[in-house]
């Protein structure tokens, strides 16, 4: 490490090679050595709300029995939950005007709809995916629909059941969807609509853990997740996406990912980060 005067609470490169093997074997993340930086700024907080005097009490910490809840605040501190509705809004057209055209037209005792929201973060894509799927059912329609929304945080998962966002957060949605699927809450909040609740199921997953999910989905959106994995990391996790789809099924990814390894074979690109 440069420059070692610069970093309090006795931070070295041995501390960072720690850390950074652990939220590998943990949560597949990877921090190469010029994330040394990140790594310390990021995690100085913990250490100060521990109110422990170094990182090597913390590295010592995080690898016993007793840090196991610690080495989740420490994934949410590494990451970071950027999020907002209708984010990469391609993706949302293409589901309202392609994939809900097509799952609706399948026959009788067809009607089992199932998506996915890999890494939801605090909700917002959840919901977005909530509020598309709903606004194109027909009146009346009697369709099994669940979205299953998961994270491996499981603080912000608390905050993405609650279904509350800001005015401001709530900006991102489409006027008219606004209107049908929320309703103003006290204190400048936004609240998202009962029906749209019942349909997500919020779960915290691991997933570069087992799954622990029998069934197939129709869609699955994960999303900027990728990125934080090295390549054989995200190779099995494309192919494992692959098990879950079934042929005509669909998975959107984040601008900057792109499948490979051997699940390349089994997806077919149709849309900008869409494949089928």
């Amino acid at each position: 490490m440069s420059d070692q005067a610069t970093y309090d609470f006795g931070f070295n490169d041995t501390h960072a090679a720690t850390i950074a093997a652990l939220a590998h074997r943990e949560f597949g993340l990877k921090f190469e050595p010029a994330k040394n930086h990140l790594i310390y700024t990021r995690l100085t907080r913990r250490l100060r709300a521990l109110r422990m005097k170094d990182f090597g009490d913390y590295c010592a910490f995080m690898q016993s029995d007793a840090g196991a809840e610690e080495r989740t605040q420490l994934l949410s501190a590494l990451t970071t939950n950027v999020t907002q509705f209708f984010r990469e809004k391609h993706h949302f057209d293409f589901l309202a005007n392609e994939i809900m055209p097509a799952l609706l037209q399948r026959g009788p005792g067809q009607n089992r709809l199932r998506f996915w929201s890999a890494a939801c973060s605090s909700g917002q894509e959840p919901y977005s995916l909530a509020m598309t799927i709903a606004s194109k059912l027909p009146v009346g329609a009697a369709q099994d629909i669940k979205i299953l929304a998961s994270d491996i945080d499981p603080q912000i998962l608390i905050t993405a059941r609650k279904g509350l966002y800001t005015a401001e957060d709530a900006g991102g949605i489409p006027d008219h969807l606004r209107a049908q699927y929320t309703k103003a809450a006290p204190g400048d909040y936004v609240a998202m609509d009962q029906a749209l609740r019942k349909m997500i199921a919020f779960r915290e997953l691991n997933l570069i853990a087992d799954w622990p999910m029998r069934g197939s989905f129709d869609l699955i959106m994960c999303r900027n997740v990728a990125i934080y994995f090295d390549k054989p990391t995200q190779e099995v996790l494309w192919q494992k996406f692959a098990d879950k789809l079934p042929l005509g099924a669909h998975l959107m990814i984040g601008h900057s990912e792109r499948v490979t390894g051997d699940a390349k074979s089994a997806f077919k690109a149709v849309g900008q980060t869409i494949y089928k």
